[in-house]
């Protein structure tokens, strides 16, 4: 059945690798929105086809045009249409492009709807081991300038770390770490979550270092929790 939705900014999250994921209401709303903004418009045009949407309109929304579309998505609902956020996978925001929109329509006064769903840092820190009393998420580290004053920053911290990192990198992070906060702070790597291949290695820094060391390294989308240093 389809409804008739309110003009507003839709946040929508998206399954991170399994389809099952979605939501009730997120289906609801990606059907029944005039518009769906996205990172990539073939990406999310296969994954709407998967879920049985189609004959959409997807606006590319990402972070070499976000300044110039948010204006233009803006004017949209205000002159009456309902716009979906999408990411590629996951929540919006998270990572990825989507703050100068919803930044721009709080201050417009926009009606902002989060529409919740899988989140892969969140779904990691719940099967890591760690503890996720406090945590802090400190989405991917600088890849140069201020690479070693971030990660002597979040190794000092009390509470669970949570990072990203790409699969090129991951060995090179953890013997950074291992320098900088010794071999012995425990550390989770989760890889894959909620696809076929789904894996989480757990293990002090030294331990990870010759895990991933002898797979030759790591592919898939990874996660990394760091315990905190108390």
């Amino acid at each position: 059945m389809d409804y008739a939705l309110k003009p507003a900014l839709y946040l929508v999250s998206t399954p991170i690798g399994n389809l099952e994921d979605i939501t009730l209401r997120a289906l609801r709303i990606l059907r029944n929105a005039d518009i769906i903004a996205c990172e990539d418009t073939r990406h999310s045009g296969i994954l709407l086809k998967k879920l049985e949407i189609e004959h959409k309109k997807l606006i590319s929304y990402h972070e070499h045009n976000e300044s110039e579309q948010s204006k233009k998505l803006v004017e949209l609902i205000k002159s009456g249409s309902s716009i979906a956020l999408i990411s590629d996978a996951g929540t919006p925001l998270i990572s990825d492009p989507g703050f100068r929109i919803v930044a721009l329509a709080a201050d417009e006064g926009i009606m902002i709807v989060p529409v919740p769903g899988a989140t892969s840092f969140v779904a990691a820190l719940s099967a890591s081991g760690m503890s996720v009393h406090r945590f802090t998420f400190a989405g991917f580290a600088p890849q140069k300038k201020g690479r070693q004053t971030f990660l002597k920053k979040i190794s000092e911290i009390d509470n669970t770390v949570i990072l990203f990192e790409s699969t090129h990198r991951i060995e090179k992070l953890l013997i950074e770490l291992f320098e900088i906060a010794g071999g012995e702070r425990k550390l989770c790597i989760a890889r894959e979550i909620t696809k076929i291949h789904e894996e989480f290695l757990r293990g002090t820094i030294a331990e990870l270092i010759e895990i991933v060391r002898n797979k030759n390294g790591l592919k898939g989308e990874i996660v990394v929790i760091i315990d905190g240093k108390n």
